[in-house]
């Protein structure tokens, strides 16, 4: 769930990356071409321009990312019905499927914490990152809050 600031701070950079590749654009269009080549506006300028602005406004975009919603916190039965995808729920009991990352955040690229073995049972905290979810383990006595793809995880009741 995408929030309104979030989706203005999205647009935003959106806005900003492709408005200074335009004007980055015009810039070198000015300085590398033959001034002749601007008193009438033809095709082959506006593919340069438009050429330019896409290119660059996508490097920029690269470069610097967009902003990401953060982790969200599914708080009602009926936001996991509308939204028609498990959800992890507060207090509820996951088995584990198979040997299971546990992560300092939401994704692949993310530290390592240690591995919960298959079988282990761990508990959803409630919030969630996509298909990443924080749940709290206990491994080897050792209690442990992490992030795990939900991939991994059966409810403790099937």
């Amino acid at each position: 769930m995408v929030t309104l600031t979030q989706a203005a701070a999205n647009w935003l950079a959106f806005a900003l990356a492709f408005g200074a590749a335009l004007v980055l654009t015009l810039c070198l269009c000015a300085w590398l071409t033959p001034r002749a080549w601007w008193w009438r506006p033809n095709a082959r300028a506006l593919g340069v321009l438009g050429a330019g602005t896409a290119a660059g406004g996508t490097l920029l975009l690269a470069m610097f990312g967009t902003p990401a919603p953060g982790p969200q916190l599914v708080q009602s039965a009926q936001e996991q019905e509308a939204a028609g995808v498990e959800v992890p729920v507060a207090g509820a009991r996951y088995r584990v499927h198979d040997a299971l990352n546990l992560r300092v955040a939401g994704g692949i690229g993310a530290a390592r914490l240690l591995v919960v073995p298959a079988g282990a049972r761990v508990e959803a905290t409630g919030l969630r990152d996509g298909d990443w979810w924080q749940v709290r383990a206990t491994v080897d006595g050792k209690a442990v809050e992490g992030w795990a793809s939900s991939l991994w995880l059966r409810r403790a009741d099937e």
